[in-house]
């Protein structure tokens, strides 16, 4: 089963600086696509079609994506694991702060039928829209991640999942922690990754179970919002 992650900001055709908490990236710093690109793209490379919506959320920050996916599986729509093609101008994989240290050392250290309690983990301050697909494969969920990149994405891939020139790597998270755990939990699942740095050669394995957007404010200017009811097009919110 695929699902289809997306973020505003890659429907840009630059890479904003991150705006500080409730403001917005200068609208001098990059352009939203035209709606007939972001069409094209949906259709052409993702497979989407409008008078075939599959159902979908809008969210404001990517990490919204941790709740809809939990929420469609407590519904009986969506079986873990699945495999995510993530569409972004970030790989949200733990660059930066806080870090993959917490997942790697605290997450991998509960057992797996418990570790997506994600409400502890954003009262701790150790989750947020940079690391949610990290949190989504320590949690088990994920059996396959395809990154497609924005032209302008900057290097920002974790050591542990640095593709070949092939643009694939297999993901499976180690720590000090699991070489412990090991025996009680099982051996963390390798995950295979593939990369696609250009998005116009890429094209959907399958048809998508359903999609979920996010605005991401601090990285794209308000001007890009325009996109939302674009793409909403092609979805039925649920």
């Amino acid at each position: 089963m695929w699902i289809l992650d997306l973020d505003l900001d890659f429907f840009l055709n630059a890479c904003c600086p991150l705006a500080l908490y409730g403001q917005r990236p200068d609208s001098s710093c990059a352009k939203p696509w035209e709606t007939e690109a972001v069409e094209a793209f949906l259709e052409r490379n993702l497979g989407l079609r409008k008078d075939r919506p599959i159902p979908g959320i809008v969210t404001e920050t990517h990490d919204g994506a941790l709740a809809f996916w939990k929420a469609r599986m407590e519904a009986g729509a969506l079986n873990a694991p699945f495999s995510v093609v993530h569409v972004d101008a970030h790989a949200d994989l733990g660059i930066g702060k806080p870090g993959p240290g917490f997942v790697l050392n605290n997450v991998l250290g509960i057992p797996p039928k418990d570790r997506d309690a994600f409400e502890r983990y954003y009262a701790q301050k150790q989750l947020d829209e940079a690391n949610y697909l990290l949190f989504a494969l320590a949690f088990r969920w994920i059996d396959a991640l395809t990154l497609v990149r924005a032209p302008f994405s900057k290097p920002d891939l974790p050591s542990f999942c640095v593709p070949d020139e092939t643009g694939y790597a297999p993901i499976r998270l180690q720590s000090f922690v699991t070489s412990l755990f090991e025996p009680r939990y099982g051996r963390e699942p390798e995950i295979p990754l593939a990369v696609c740095n250009d998005p116009r050669a890429y094209r959907a394995p399958a048809p998508f179970a359903c999609m979920n957007l996010a605005i991401s404010p601090r990285y794209a200017p308000k001007e890009a919002d325009a996109l939302v009811p674009v793409i909403a097009q092609y979805m039925t919110l649920v």
